[in-house]
């Protein structure tokens, strides 16, 4: 996964704070998006899915402990790497913060690159499915590398979306992929597009591929079928 793909959901209630760290992840290429409370938090995370999120102790409204865990609660982000942001003196809500699921505990202030360099070992812990460079389904068969999709003994040219979004529907048959899980991973977050552009896509992928092999679940998202 490049540092572009990556989404970092950063929450704190210092503005000073926020601004250092964002402008040093955004040099890395990272996607950097912010809260100021551990309410906010919540309501972005559901929204965003990142891959990390750095989270403040000390907030008002809600604090990180609590929020760390109510995120750890919602679906979709069992896997994403949550890490303390802790002030020096803090160390009392270590094992509270462990105990709500945090992964980890950066002090501050901490140098930037040193930041930076903790960040990239927090994202080793982030695990995504494994996704088989060939996959065979009957007649269609998908090679990654290649972008190549084959039906039947014939190679099928497809734009690039369309084949991204077939191979990410393709990696797990029979999930169901929400709308904004979609919109994240395909066309990621900087983009504006709506359901109307998955829904598009996907009548394409029917008329190319088959209708039998994607599944519409109403008001949830798509799934692929084996």
């Amino acid at each position: 996964m490049k540092n572009k793909d990556i989404t970092i959901l950063l929450v704190d209630d210092e503005p000073d704070i926020i601004e250092i760290i964002r402008y040093n992840l955004n040099a890395e290429g990272y996607r950097v998006k912010t809260a100021k409370n551990g309410l906010e938090a919540i309501s972005l995370a559901n929204k965003i899915k990142p891959q990390l999120i750095l989270l403040d102790v000390m907030m008002p409204k809600m604090d990180g402990i609590e929020a760390c865990k109510k995120i750890r609660e919602l679906p979709g982000l069992s896997e994403t790497v949550i890490a303390f942001l802790t002030a020096r003196g803090e160390d009392y809500s270590e094992l509270a913060g462990f105990d709500a699921g945090a992964d980890d505990y950066i002090t501050k202030p901490i140098k930037p690159k040193v930041l930076v360099g903790r960040v990239k070992g927090l994202l080793r812990r982030f695990k995504l499915p494994e996704v088989e460079n060939k996959m065979e389904f009957g007649e269609l068969t998908i090679i990654q590398e290649e972008y190549k999709i084959i039906l039947g003994n014939e190679e099928m040219p497809l734009p690039r979306k369309e084949f991204e979004l077939l191979s990410l529907l393709a990696s797990q048959p029979g999930k169901v992929f929400k709308r904004e899980d979609i919109l994240n991973r395909i066309w990621g977050m900087e983009v504006v597009v709506g359901d109307r552009t998955i829904d598009v896509h996907i009548r394409k992928l029917r008329e190319k591929i088959g209708d039998d092999k994607f599944k519409t679940v109403k008001g949830v998202g798509y799934k692929f079928v084996a």
